[in-house]
């Protein structure tokens, strides 16, 4: 039962993709994407310097994770991107549930009847369960997020913890 719960509750989401919230949501990633810094600025190799010790790490991370949030999240979505397409049963797991869901949802809670029987909407989530979380474990997801997230964390960390703030933050911090 409580995984029909789950299953309605993500039914709920794809019912909810409105094109209001489609709008709303490509107008917060057109502000994200002006933000992003030029390659120039994120990859200028003057600003590379070892750290002394750990607190200026914390000080570079702290500052660049700020600065360079745009540039973060478009690096670790690339990474998200290659993650996908290098293991592509967990893509067509997720696109299977996915559309499996939609599909479920189009019959707005009538029967689905084929050549082959009718169907209740209980059942073609039962069904849509059995197939997909064998698939989901064959698809090694919890390796796939490890891996994602200790490339994200080293590109992201080892990028703040080696770029040096820029020298006109220098002086307004001590003023």
């Amino acid at each position: 039962m409580n995984q029909l719960s789950t299953l309605s509750q993500v039914s709920g989401f794809v019912s909810n993709l409105s094109l209001e919230n489609i709008k709303n949501e490509a107008l917060n990633l057109q502000s994200k994407i002006k933000q992003i810094k030029p390659p120039q600025e994120f990859f200028d190799v003057r600003r590379i310097s070892k750290p002394l010790n750990f607190s200026e790490i914390q000080t570079r991370v702290a500052y660049n994770l700020k600065y360079f949030q745009s540039n973060y999240t478009l690096i670790v979505s690339c990474l998200f991107i290659y993650t996908l397409l290098t293991n592509l049963l967990l893509l067509f797991v997720i696109l299977f549930t996915f559309f499996g869901i939609m599909g479920i949802n189009k019959l707005q809670g009538q029967d689905l009847i084929t050549p082959f029987g009718t169907y209740k909407t209980s059942q073609l989530y039962t069904g849509l369960l059995l197939v997909a979380v064998p698939l989901g474990f064959l698809a090694s997801p919890i390796s796939t997020i490890m891996w994602l997230i200790g490339a994200s964390a080293v590109t992201v960390i080892g990028h703040a913890s080696i770029m040096e703030k820029p020298i006109e933050t220098i002086f307004e911090e001590t003023v």
